[in-house]
C-alpha cells in the first residue's frame, strides 16, 4: 500500500525564489516533537509559508497530519521529499541529528533553501561545510535554534542589555527534567558519534543562549555522566564556560533531576536576576493550543523571576515567548531574494557551528 496520502497535488513546478505573491512551498521532514510541536505548527500559522508536505514513514503520524493540515502531502522520508524538489521552496528537517548532515546537504544540492534543527550536524567541520556549500549554491540556510525566542531568556536578554544586574560575573542555566527511561528508540540506540545524549540536545541550547548573551568563549570544565540504565552517551552533564567577556556561564543539563534548580541565577555587581520554571510554549502547543492563540507564549504570572538582592527583590514579568518570529524572519529574508537579500536570517549558523566547538572540547575535557 502507498504511504502518500491521496491529497491533492503540489502547486504548479519550478523552483523560483518566492515573492510578496506565493506562499513558501515547505516540506517537513520528520513528524515526531519536533515536527509536529514546533515546526508544522509555526508554518502553519504564518500565511506566507503554504505546509505542502510531511515526511513521516509513521502511518499514525501520517494520518495525525493529514488530520491537522488538510491537503498536506505525506510521504515517507527525506528522499521522497527530494523527488519533489521542483515543486518546493523550502524543507524544514526535524530528524534525528546524524541525518542533519546528508539531508541538509542533498537538499541544499537539490536547489531548496534548508532549515535545520538543533544540534546543526554532529561535526562542527559538517556544520562549516554547509555552511560553505550554502554560500556556493547561493541558498538560504539557517538552524532552529527556537529558545532564543523563550519567554525568560528575552527578559533576561532584555535585562542585561538594560544593565540592570551592572557588570554580570556568573551567569547559571539549567534545563532539567525527571525522564527516567529513554523516551525515543532512535535516543536509545544513539551514540556521542551520531548525536544522542543530553550534551547535544538540551545542552546545545545552553551553549547557543550564553554566546548570545555574552559573546565567545571556552569550555574550562566539563561533566559529563551516564545515569540511566540504558543511557549509551550522557543524561548528566555540568558545563563551565569562560567567555572572552569575563563572565563565567555555569550550565547543568540533566534528565534525572527529581528537584530541579532555578532556570537562571545570573549574578552581577549591582544585584542578581533568579526565575524559576520552563517556557510554556512547548506544552501549550503539546495541549492542543496554537501560536495565533491570544495567550500563546504567556507565563502565568507565578513563575514571574525576582531582581535586586536579598531583603529588596522586585518581582519581573517574564516577556511573552516567540517561537514565531523564527519563521517570520525567515520569510521576510527569502520573499526579499533569499540568500542574495541584504535582510538578516533568524539564526545565522555560524552560532550553532560554534556550539558544537564548545560540545567537541567538552568531550576532550570529560
Amino acid at each position: 500500500m502507498s504511504t502518500e496520502s491521496s491529497s491533492s497535488p503540489l502547486s504548479a513546478p519550478g523552483n523560483q525564489t518566492p515573492d510578496d505573491h506565493r506562499a513558501i512551498r515547505t516540506a517537513v521532514v520528520g513528524f515526531g516533537l519536533s515536527g509536529s510541536v514546533f515546526h508544522a505548527p509555526l508554518i502553519a500559522a504564518d500565511q506566507r509559508y503554504s505546509l505542502d508536505v510531511i515526511a513521516t514513514s509513521d502511518a499514525g503520524r501520517q494520518a495525525t497530519a493529514v488530520g491537522r493540515y488538510p491537503g498536506v502531502r505525506t510521504v515517507p522520508d527525506g528522499d521522497a521529499v527530494l523527488a519533489l524538489a521542483a515543486d518546493l521552496d523550502l524543507v524544514v528537517l526535524g530528524t534525528p541529528p546524524a541525518t542533519h548532515y546528508p539531508l541538509a546537504k542533498a537538499a541544499l544540492e537539490a536547489g531548496l533553501d534548508v532549515v535545520v534543527d538543533k544540534p546543526f550536524a554532529v561535526t562542527s567541520a559538517e556544520g562549516a561545510e554547509l555552511i560553505g556549500l550554502a554560500a556556493r549554491l547561493g541558498r538560504v540556510l539557517t538552524v532552529f535554534q527556537n529558545r532564543r525566542w523563550d519567554g525568560d531568556f528575552l527578559t533576561v536578554k532584555g535585562l542585561l542589555e538594560a544593565g540592570a544586574l551592572g557588570q554580570v560575573a556568573r551567569f547559571e542555566s539549567r534545563f532539567e527534567r525527571w525522564s527516567p527511561e529513554v523516551s525515543k528508540a532512535w535516543k536509545a540506540e544513539a551514540t556521542a558519534a551520531t548525536g544522542g545524549g543530553v550534551l547535544f540536545d538540551l545542552g546545545t541550547h545552553l551553549l547557543d543562549q550564553v554566546l548570545e548573551l555574552f559573546g565567545p568563549g571556552e569550555v574550562v570544565h566539563a561533566e559529563l555522566e551516564a545515569r540511566r540504565p540504558g543511557e549509551k552517551v550522557d543524561d548528566d552533564c555540568f558545563l563551565v564556560v569562560r567567555h572572552g567577556s569575563g563572565v563565567l556561564s555555569h550550565l547543568w543539563m540533566n534528565m534525572l533531576c527529581a528537584q530541579q534548580g532555578p532556570r537562571y541565577r545570573v549574578l552581577g555587581s549591582e544585584g542578581a536576576f533568579t526565575k524559576h520554571g520552563v517556557d510554556p510554549q512547548e506544552p501549550y502547543i503539546v495541549a492542543g493550543g496554537g501560536p495565533l492563540d491570544e495567550e500563546y507564549g504567556v507565563e502565568d504570572p507565578e513563575w514571574a523571576g525576582r531582581l535586586g538582592r536579598d531583603g529588596h527583590l522586585d518581582r519581573v514579568s517574564t516577556e511573552r515567548g516567540a517561537y514565531p518570529e523564527f519563521y517570520r524572519i525567515l520569510a521576510d529574508k527569502i520573499s526579499d531574494g533569499g540568500a542574495a537579500s541584504s535582510m538578516p536570517l533568524p539564526v545565522d549558523p555560524a552560532g550553532p557551528v560554534e556550539v558544537l566547538k564548545l560540545i567537541e572540547q567538552a568531550r576532550t575535557l570529560a
